[in-house]
């Protein structure tokens, strides 16, 4: 995340001169209206493809995702250890109805869901940036490929970069979002368990821990990949489990033995199909 960051700072030179350079905007008298549902999803970045195992391409998080009560969920930082903590460090913290609605409105100015031509980088595996907004009037959503990666990239004319830089910032701006120091980590009602096929590394054996949620594996998701969401009190036990656990963890449900990823459903998540489409 932070390798990411750094290549978009090239990005928003482009657009730092129209930016605000302190404190949050009003917002503008055109601004548009934010859905009526406390708990509907207002903005989203998220990050899709790239070249990586498909129980990571599944349980990859949002960078970032903004509620119409205000919650603002992201991904916290990670210790920097081999192998890492089995269970994600998801933040969520508040911002206001009048950050609110400044947000969707420079997402509306940035282009989010208009047709804008973002070019076509040569870069191969990298990821796609999908921005989601939504307001009263509905749902509109932006896709960039290698966003950061195509920084100078010689495929993409003034222009596009131009409309690039202008998204970069945006995404900047959501992923700094808040910086009060105030977040908690999220509980989730529902948590995704995706299980494949147990390798583990015989140089750092793991005792196998028992299985306290639903059975394994779950629906197929992708090819030697299954998928199972825990619920109430499953739920808290999994994340218990799973808080305690590495990602080189063995799980048993008494028949197989599993390699585990797990991924805490958002607000507006329901299940597996929430991960695949």
């Amino acid at each position: 995340m932070r390798t990411r960051l750094a290549v978009l700072a090239g990005l928003l030179a482009l657009t730092a001169c129209g930016r605000p350079t302190g404190g949050v905007a009003g917002p503008a008298p055109d601004a548009p209206a934010l859905p009526t549902d406390d708990a509907a999803l207002v903005l989203r970045v998220a990050l899709t493809g790239g070249f990586s195992t498909p129980s990571a391409l599944l349980s990859r998080l949002p960078l970032v995702s903004v509620y119409r009560d205000g919650r603002v969920v992201t991904e916290g930082p990670v210790i920097a250890i081999y192998p890492p903590p089995a269970w994600p460090n998801v933040q969520v913290n508040q911002v206001d109805d009048a950050t609110l609605t400044d947000l969707v409105q420079a997402a509306v100015d940035a282009g989010v869901g208009d047709a804008v031509d973002l070019g076509n980088p040569g870069i191969a595996d990298a990821t796609t940036t999908v921005l989601t907004l939504t307001t009263a009037e509905g749902t509109r959503t932006t896709e960039v490929y290698a966003l950061g990666e195509a920084a100078g990239d010689p495929a993409v004319t003034p222009e596009q970069t131009a409309a690039r830089a202008e998204l970069a910032a945006l995404v900047e701006r959501l992923t700094g979002l808040p910086e009060d120091g105030r977040s908690e980590p999220f509980t989730p009602a529902a948590v995704v368990a995706l299980a494949g096929e147990y390798a583990g590394d015989p140089e750092l054996p793991r005792d196998a821990v028992t299985w306290p949620g639903p059975p394994l594996p779950g629906e197929t998701v992708a090819p030697g990949t299954g998928c199972t969401v825990a619920t109430g009190e499953q739920a808290s036990a999994v994340v218990a489990a799973a808080q305690a656990a590495d990602t080189l963890t063995p799980w048993t449900d008494g028949t197989a033995t599993w390699s585990l990823a797990f991924r805490p459903l958002l607000p507006d998540e329901t299940g597996c199909d929430d991960l695949t489409g």
